[in-house]
């Protein structure tokens, strides 16, 4: 049989049924453009509780409305049971790559994923891995296993690495709208992939192999991190001298070549940002390579939560104020602006120390509605509500997540001391910038 045109002939008359393996961030967005263009889709997750809310169309991601899942109809298809797999065309798999301790690669969800669903392949399939993981991750990990199952990739089996460049929150570019990046193990695989892609994206981009498609997912956020990693230390500078960074960036912005503007912050977060780069340097060690400057980027952002806490113990004492008992308000707490994700949030390293310090904390996010971890023991993990009274009732206010719906105003007004570490706020003698 020809595995490869029956690929295309399915694809041509859209009836492929695409398995998607986790539900999480870039899975369940996925699964819902796959259905928006009339693809069936198996949606396949373990945690049980996510697939009891699917299957009555509740959504647990904010970029997914209920509405969304509730127009999908009966195309969405989601499960946990992974026999599921062998109904399917393609499967893609969307799965979570963490660090250790150490920061070492966690494949742990790859693997096992991999296992489960060894024993429900069947020839004919396409497997596509959208998971950031260091070059090589798909050779060692996808193709060899399936290799021992007695599957010819390129053959009777296809296999794709296509990173996922979901962006949450983000409403000006889409799945639709984001350039695809795929590599194959095989032209024919290459071929396959690209074609299936080219369903739900306007472009799908080529390369070469999956280790060049997994380096460039890599390179992509080792660029923003490091950035990140300069502008901060930038900013420390510039406080040390009295300038405003934030000025600095402003004017330097001004020029029409050779200058990219990179916001500084009190930290990175997210799932990408603090994780992916170190990937890279991980493997390139293997390689007898030093990434210097990826290691210096990540301990100059994970040392900007203690700078932003030394800010605010530094604007206490300038005020003759104990930072014991001091009440301090926290304004956003999700990883980066207008999302309601926690994943390596800044703000939860600087709750944690602002409560070693004994001070009573609050916060306030239109998106978080409570924190569902212990950060301290004078620390309320539910947001609260604010009003004039309410703001001018804490010592201190700090600005972590710069919410696009927030009031800058009145946080302004109302504020008797802020600490800004978003360039938010005018200088004034009450602006602490951090």
């Amino acid at each position: 049989m020809d595995y490869f045109k029956s690929f295309l002939t399915k694809v041509s008359k859209k009836n492929l049924i695409i398995g998607v393996v986790g539900l999480g961030y870039t899975g369940l967005p996925l699964s819902v453009r796959f259905c928006e263009k009339g693809f069936t889709v198996v949606g396949l997750d373990i945690d049980e509780h996510k697939i009891d809310q699917l299957k009555t169309r509740k959504s647990y991601l904010k970029d997914v409305s209920d509405a969304h899942l509730l127009a999908l109809g009966e195309r969405f298809k989601p499960t946990a049971d992974f026999s599921h797999i062998a109904l399917c065309d393609a499967v893609v798999l969307c799965l979570p790559t963490p660090l250790q301790d150490g920061r070492i690669p966690d494949l742990s969800c790859l693997t096992k994923a991999m296992n489960d669903l060894s024993p429900y392949l069947v020839q004919g399939q396409l497997i596509s891995l959208e998971s950031t993981s260091f070059p090589g991750t798909t050779e060692e990990l996808i193709v060899a296993p399936l290799e021992n199952l007695g599957f010819t990739i390129g053959e009777d089996l296809f296999v794709v690495y296509s990173p996922e460049r979901i962006d949450p929150g983000r409403m000006d570019f889409t799945i639709q709208t984001t350039p695809k990046v795929c590599g194959g193990v095989t032209p024919n695989c290459l071929s396959l992939g690209k074609t299936l892609y080219e369903m739900i994206v306007d472009q799908v981009f080529s390369v070469s192999n999956t280790k060049t498609a997994e380096f460039t997912k890599l390179l992509e956020n080792v660029q923003r991190m490091v950035n990140i990693g300069l502008i901060n230390e930038m900013k420390m500078i510039a406080d040390k001298m009295g300038i405003d960074i934030n000025e600095v960036i402003q004017a330097a912005d001004t020029k029409p070549f050779g200058f990219t503007s990179y916001e500084p912050g009190p930290g990175v977060g997210g799932h990408c940002i603090p994780v992916d780069p170190f990937y890279l340097s991980w493997k390139a060690r293997e390689y007898g390579e030093n990434s210097s400057l990826i290691e210096i980027a990540g301990v100059i952002n994970n040392q900007m939560p203690n700078y932003v806490v030394e800010k605010i113990l530094g604007a206490l004492e300038n005020r003759k104020q104990k930072a014991e008992g001091a009440r301090v308000l926290i304004l956003g707490v999700a990883y980066k602006r207008d999302v309601d994700d926690l994943r390596g949030s800044p703000a939860l390293e600087i709750i944690k120390k602002l409560c070693h310090e004994k001070m009573v904390v609050h916060f306030h996010d239109p998106h978080v509605a409570h924190i569902p971890y212990n950060l301290g023991e004078d620390f309320l993990n539910q947001s609260v509500s604010l009003s004039k009274n309410v703001l001018s009732d804490y010592d201190v206010t700090v600005l972590i997540t710069d919410h696009r719906e927030f009031d800058y105003d009145f946080f302004f007004q109302e504020s008797s001391l802020l600490i800004d570490t978003r360039g938010r706020f005018p200088k004034h003698e009450k602006v602490i910038k951090a």
